[in-house]
Parts: structure tokens; sequence; C-alpha cells
């Protein structure tokens, strides 16, 4: 759905490199395929083996990084970053990756995802003497390493590491040597690649397609991966792990086009709308599906209902960032820039509309609103996934309880407001049998059932912000 204009907005996505003479290039290109994950910030940082060397902005990968930015940032190793920001706010100094010097070396972070006890920590840093540069949750691994005590950096990230929860996919780069860790429950999507004799990380694996590189596999809940010059090793700093990928990777943040955990998420989502149509039978003439991570579901719902898909919703593509707006009645007007209902498709219609997900409401009554006003008889929403009860505290901007519009209505109330003649929710038994049972998965934003504990402080931030 349109994320910008709902609220429901992933906070990063991060690639690196290590080995390739081309380094800051590939990275260019890999933040370019994940550029859906984050558009506030960008940012890579090189090495040349013997100096880390950054550049980073507010804005687009493609707005950011000029020919002039680019020639400026050899080397052959790379780590890179964009962002939405959730937890810590948004400013430039908040943009990834992280830069560290010290008489020691040098030192530089990329992160997807929320540390769930980051304010403690920070506070227990601080009454130690540290001075935070950010705000972000972000810079906590970058003190606690330093004050990690042991002589080899391995260990000491390891123990850094092992003092972190929540969710954190993290790229950590020296002036020789790349690491990368995945926390204990792999909340986060982060895969392995490699380009010849290179090797290749990535939040999603559309960003090796596009550099060319082959996958070779997941990274491990609880592992950390070192790579130098000698190779690849692999350790660990997490022993006793329990998977649990957020659910929400497949229905709504990943492209299309990449896998996770060995499923593919067109599939995976086309799946989705094939239970759907299992679970909610409508008697109905046209199928629909709202731009752009809907299609799969739509596509699934009407191959198993028997009932024609057709592009019943344009989405247009030329709107600028400039025209979404905050206020509620200017992202109601957001809703009618991005996205266009085909009345030659629904007119005269029983159209089914099938969307990822319901946030706060104002969005799915706008686009109810369209088709009806395009001709549609009939309008009969259908979700491919459950109702969003709760926050998310891993890294996924779900807003405040509050704002929640299911956490506190029924879904008729839900479809009385959006004036959908009728409304389903996939329910989350149907949710996961229909991507199988062969990984776990984090159901939090559903179940309320989170896979970490949640520290006080973070649940008095989430539940009374806004």
């Amino acid at each position: 759905m349109l994320a910008e204009i709902k609220g429901l907005n992933e906070e990063c996505g991060i690639f690196g490199v290590f080995g390739h003479p081309d380094a800051a290039q590939l990275t260019y290109y890999g933040l370019h395929s994940l550029q859906h994950r984050g558009q506030e910030g960008t940012g890579i940082v090189v090495s040349d083996g013997k100096t880390l060397k950054g550049f980073k902005g507010e804005g687009l990968v493609s707005e950011i990084f000029t020919a002039e930015a680019m020639a400026e940032l050899t080397g052959t190793a790379a780590i890179g970053h964009v962002r939405y920001a959730t937890a810590g706010g948004g400013g430039y100094e908040n943009v990834q990756p992280l830069l560290f010097h010290s008489q020691s070396g040098s030192l530089a972070l990329a992160h997807n995802g929320n540390l769930v006890n980051a304010n403690s920590l920070k506070h227990q840093l601080e009454t130690q003497g540290s001075i935070f540069q950010t705000s972000s949750d972000t810079e906590v691994l970058a003190h606690l390493i330093r004050r990690g005590g042991f002589l080899q950096m391995n260990d000491r990230v390891k123990n850094a590491l092992s003092m972190l929860k929540g969710a954190y996919a993290y790229l950590i780069m020296t002036e020789t040597e790349l690491m990368v860790a995945l926390d204990p429950h792999g909340l986060r999507p982060l895969s392995l690649g490699c380009i010849g004799d290179a090797y290749v990380v990535a939040s999603e694996t559309c960003a090796f397609d596009l550099v060319g590189a082959e996958y070779i596999r997941d990274i491990m809940p609880g592992e950390l991966l070192l790579i130098n010059e000698d190779g690849l090793t692999s350790e660990r700093f997490a022993m006793s792990t329990t998977k649990a990928i957020c659910m929400m990777e497949y229905v709504y943040f990943s492209r299309p086009d990449s896998n996770i955990q060995g499923i593919n998420v067109h599939t995976a989502r086309k799946n989705l709308g094939k239970r759907l149509a299992v679970e909610a039978p409508i008697d109905a003439d046209v199928v629909t599906g709202v731009p752009d991570s809907s299609i799969s579901a739509a596509i699934g719902y009407a191959e198993a209902a028997g009932i024609p898909y057709e592009m019943g919703l344009i989405k247009n593509r030329y709107v600028g960032r400039t025209f979404i707006q905050p206020s509620q009645s200017l992202r109601e007007q957001g809703v009618k820039l991005k996205l266009s209902p085909v009345r030659g498709v629904v007119e005269g219609k029983r159209v089914i509309m099938v969307d990822d997900s319901i946030v706060r409401g104002t969005t799915s009554r706008r686009i109810v609103s369209l088709l009806k006003e395009a001709g549609a008889t009939e309008v009969h929403v259908v979700i491919s996934s459950p109702p969003i009860k709760n926050p998310c505290f891993y890294g996924i901007d779900t807003s405040s309880k509050e704002e929640l519009i299911a956490s506190d209505k029924s879904v008729e109330e839900i479809r009385e407001l959006i004036g959908a003649d009728s409304l389903t929710f996939l329910s989350v038994e149907g949710m996961v049998e229909a991507l199988g049972q062969n990984s776990g998965y984090c159901l939090g934003c559903f179940t309320g059932n989170y896979p970490t504990e949640i520290y006080p402080d973070t649940l008095q931030y989430y539940y009374q912000k806004g």
C-alpha cells in the first residue's frame, strides 16, 4: 500500500561488500534496490585497507550520491544504508552508516532494526562517561564495543552484541574487516552472496540480482560473520536462538522478487491471497489490488476464487515526496494524488479490493470512496493479514497503540468507518499456514506476543507517543 501515507514504514535497509575494487559503486546500486525500505536518508562508508571514509545525506540514493561524491569513495570494502527514521528520529546526525574514529582505529556501523533496551543501555553508558553524538540506538553498539575490554575485536563485538535486546541486523566495518551480525531471533532478513571472490551482504536478495551477485545463504540468528583477507569465518554470540522473522516482511515490506528464508515473497503473498479466498468467499465481478504490495495477494485471491483480476487502481509514480503531508486532511488528499481508479474496470461492478493491512483506516476509507465514485456498485475489502492491534518494537513504525484502528474497534466498526460493503481480515492461523510452518515468525503486532522482553521505558514511549 502507500507506506508514506498510511504510516506503516520499515526502518532501513543495509548493504555491504568486501574484496571488490568497485565496492562503493556496487553498494550504490545495492542501495537502489533497497530504497523501498527507507527514503529519508542514505550513506556509504568505504575502506581502502588503511582508512575509512564516508558520505551521507538526507534524501534518496540518487539525490545524495552524485558523480562527484562517488568519485571520492574509493576502496575495496564498503557498507551502505537507507533509512526510515523510527527510533531516534530523523536528522543528518542519525543518517547511517555511523562512522567513529579513535587512536586505535576506525569503526563504521549500519543497522536495520530497533533495540528495545537502548534507553537503559544508554543510561548505563552515560553514567560511565560516554557522550552520545546522535539520538540513534545504533550508536549504543559502538560504545559497547569500545568498552568491551577484550583484546580481539571479534570478542569485543560478540560481548557487545550479547548485551543487546530486540531486532538488529548489523554491518560493522573496520579498516581491514567486515563483520555481519543478526539478532538471536532473526527478526530482520539478512543474506550473504558473492561476486567472484568478493562477498556481498544485503537486507534483501533483490539487491544481489541488480549487482550480479550469487546468493549463498541467509545469515543465521545469533551469528557473527567475519569477512577479511583470510576469507570468511562464522562464529556464534548467542547459542540459544529461536527464529522469529517478522511476518510483515512477507506481507508488506520486502520486494516481491526477494527470497526470505527460502520463500519467494511474491509466492508467499499469492498464497496469502489464496488462503484469504478460502476464508472470505465473496460473490463479485472483479478482484483488484492496492498497488504495489497487494498485487500479488490479489492475483492469488482471484486465482483461487475464479474471479477475474483487473487493474482497478493505478498508482501515479510521478508524485514526489513533497506531496506527502502529515495532517489527516492532507493525507486523505494524498491518497487521491497517489491512486486513480480505472472507471472502465470498476464501473457497474461488484469489486473485491485486496489490501495488505489497515493501520489507521484513513487510506482504506478514501480508496473505497474512490472506487464507488468511479461507479463500483459494491466494494468488498479483504486484507491479507490479521488486524494490527499492537505496536511493533523492532523497527517498524506502526505508530502508537491509540492510532491503530484495530486496537479498540471491531471488524464491523472498521467496516463502517471505511465505508466498505464487507470487510474480512485473514486469520493468524491462516496466515501462518499459507506461508508454511518451516520457520518461526514474529506475530507481535497481531497477537501482542513478542519474542523478546519489552522494557518499561520502551513500552511507555510506544503507547503514549502521538
